[in-house]
C-alpha cells in the first residue's frame, strides 16, 4: 500500500494560525490506554494519593512565612478555591472524558491556544511536583536509615516509573494499597496528638515588629497570609488530576464526579488535622521548618525513640510515596494527551503492548530526577504552584465559557452554583498565582522560562502539525460541525 493510501487527509480549519498534518491509519492504534480499569473508589483513592504527601511535609513552611494565623486563613481560602474548582471539574470531566483532563476542557472552550496553554501549565505542575516530593522522601529516609540525596531520588524514580510501565491497572491497585497505609499513618498521628493539643502552642512564633499588622495570631502581619497561600495549596495540590484517568475509568459519566468529590472531602479532614495538631502539640515555632513535621510533633511529646514516632516515620513514608507514585501517573497522561494531539513530540505518546505511554513516563521522570538534585524542596513547591494556579484559572474560565457557549452540552453532573462557583475558583486562583511572586521571585521566573520555552515550541513548530484524529481535537470538530448545521 502506498504512503498516500495509508495517510489520513488533514482537515481544513478556520483558524489560520493552526494547521493539521496527515497521519497514518495506525497512528491512534499505537497510542491506546487500557479501558475500564478504574471505578469511582479507585479514582477517589487516586485523588487522595495525589495530595496526601502534602500532609506529611511541605505545608509547614507556611508557618514560617505567616505564622499559624496566616497559614490558617490561607488554608481556608485555598480550601474554598479547591472545593469550587473540584465541583467545576466534576461537571466537565463527566461531559468530556479524555486523558487530557484540564487541557481538553480548555481546548473545547478556548481552542488550540487555550488548550495548549492550560496543558503546559498542568505539565509544569506535574513534572516538578514529584521532584519536590522526592526531596521530602529523602528527608524521611534520612530519618530512618541515614541515607539521603541523589541515590535515594534515583532509586525511587526508577522503581516507581518501572511499576507504571508494568501496567495501569496494576499500578493503580498498588497505589491504592500504598495510600491506605498513608491514611493509617495519619490516623495514628491524630490519635497520638489529640491528648497533647494546647491552643497556646499554635501562637508561639514571636510577632515581627517591623511588619504591618503583626500579632501573636499573625506574626508576619497581613502579608504573611499572602505568603502562606502556596503552602496552603500543598494540602490540596494535584487533586485536580483525577480527570486525567477518564479514558481508563469504568463509567466516566458517573465515576469521575463521585471520585473527585469524595477525595476532596477526605483531604479537607486531613488538612484540618495536620494544621491543628502538629503545631498545637509541638508548637508552631518547632514545626515551621521541620523536614518531617508529623514525626517531629510525635517525637516532641513521646520522645525520639517512641513507637508512635517511628511508626508514623516508617508508614508515613508511604504518604510521600503515594503522591510521588500517583503524580508520575498524572504527568504521563498529560504528556500522552498533548503528544497524541501533536502539541508535544509525537513519540512521547507511543504506548507499548501493556497500553501504557512508555516515553511519557520515562522522559519527564529523567527531568524530574535532575531537578531533585537541587535539593530545593520549597523552591520546587513554589514552581509547581505557579503552574497549578495558571491551570486553575484556565480550567475555571473553561467551565464558565462552556456553560455560556454550549448550554445544551450533555452534562451527566452539573456543578452546584453553576458559573458562580467556577468564578470563585477563577478569582482565588489568580490571587494564588500572584502570591508565588511574593514567596519566591526566583521560582516564578524559572517557571516562566519553562512556559516560554514550551510556547516557543508550539508557535514555531507544533501548531502547524496537530493531529485531527486525537479525541480532544475531534470533540471540537464535532461541535463546530454541529454549530455550522444549526
Amino acid at each position: 500500500m502506498s504512503q498516500e493510501q495509508t495517510q489520513k487527509s488533514a482537515p481544513k480549519t478556520k483558524n489560520k494560525s493552526i494547521e493539521y498534518e496527515a497521519v497514518s491509519d495506525e497512528y491512534m492504534s499505537q497510542r491506546q490506554l487500557k479501558k475500564g480499569v478504574a471505578g469511582w473508589i479507585l479514582l477517589a483513592s487516586l485523588g487522595i494519593s495525589y495530595v496526601i504527601s502534602g500532609d506529611f511535609a511541605g505545608w509547614n513552611f507556611g508557618l514560617e512565612l505567616g505564622g499559624f494565623g496566616g497559614m490558617l486563613i490561607a488554608t481556608l481560602v485555598m480550601g474554598l478555591m479547591y472545593i469550587c474548582l473540584v465541583l467545576s471539574l466534576a461537571e466537565m470531566s463527566s461531559s468530556l472524558p479524555t486523558a487530557g483532563g484540564g487541557y481538553s476542557f480548555a481546548r473545547r472552550a478556548m481552542g488550540p491556544w487555550g488548550g495548549f496553554l492550560t496543558g503546559t501549565a498542568i505539565l509544569l505542575e506535574y513534572a516538578i511536583a514529584p521532584a519536590a516530593i522526592a526531596i521530602f522522601i529523602g528527608g524521611y529516609v534520612n530519618e530512618l536509615v541515614g541515607i539521603d540525596g541523589p541515590i535515594v531520588y534515583a532509586a525511587f524514580y526508577a522503581v516507581f516509573v518501572g511499576l507504571h510501565l508494568w501496567g495501569a491497572g496494576e499500578a493503580l491497585r498498588i497505589m491504592m494499597g500504598i495510600t491506605l497505609l498513608a491514611v493509617i499513618a495519619i490516623g495514628v498521628f491524630m490519635v497520638g496528638m489529640v491528648p497533647h493539643f494546647d491552643s497556646a502552642n499554635l501562637f508561639d512564633i514571636a510577632a515581627n515588629p517591623d511588619v504591618v499588622g503583626s500579632s501573636r495570631f499573625l506574626p508576619e502581619g497581613y502579608m504573611g497570609i499572602w505568603a502562606a497561600l502556596p503552602f496552603a495549596m500543598w494540602l490540596f495540590l494535584a487533586v485536580e488530576g483525577v480527570p486525567l484517568a477518564a479514558e481508563e475509568a469504568t463509567d466516566p459519566a458517573k465515576d469521575m464526579p463521585k471520585g473527585i468529590i469524595a477525595s476532596m472531602l477526605v483531604l479537607i479532614v486531613f488538612a484540618a488535622a495536620v494544621l491543628l495538631l502538629a503545631p498545637g502539640g509541638a508548637g508552631a515555632e518547632a514545626m515551621k521548618n521541620h523536614g518531617a513535621p508529623l514525626v517531629g510533633a510525635l517525637q516532641s511529646v513521646y520522645g525520639l525513640d517512641s513507637f508512635a514516632a517511628k511508626f508514623v516515620n516508617i508508614v508515613g513514608l508511604f504518604g510521600l510515596i503515594a503522591s510521588f507514585f500517583s503524580i508520575i501517573y498524572a504527568y504521563s497522561r498529560q504528556v500522552f494527551a498533548l503528544s497524541r494531539a501533536g502539541y508535544l513530540p509525537r513519540f512521547l505518546s507511543l504506548s507499548g503492548k501493556r497500553k501504557v505511554p512508555v516515553w511519557a513516563l520515562i522522559v519527564p521522570g529523567v527531568l524530574g530526577f535532575l531537578l531533585s538534585l537541587t535539593g530545593e524542596g520549597d523552591l520546587m513547591i513554589t514552581m509547581a504552584v505557579f503552574g497549578a494556579t495558571i491551570s486553575y484559572a484556565m480550567m475555571s474560565l473553561s467551565h464558565i465559557l462552556l456553560r455560556r457557549k454550549e448550554p445544551n452540552l450533555e452534562r451527566p453532573y452539573r456543578t452546584p452554583g453553576g458559573i458562580f462557583t467556577s468564578s470563585i475558583a477563577l478569582v482565588l486562583s489568580l490571587i494564588a498565582l500572584a502570591s508565588t511572586f511574593v514567596v519566591s521571585l526566583q521560582a516564578a521566573m524559572w517557571s516562566a522560562v519553562f512556559y516560554l520555552l514550551m510556547v516557543t515550541y508550539f508557535v514555531v513548530y507544533s501548531r502547524h502539525r496537530l493531529v485531527a484524529s486525537a479525541p480532544e481535537e475531534e470533540f471540537d470538530m464535532i461541535a463546530s460541525a454541529e454549530s455550522e448545521l444549526k
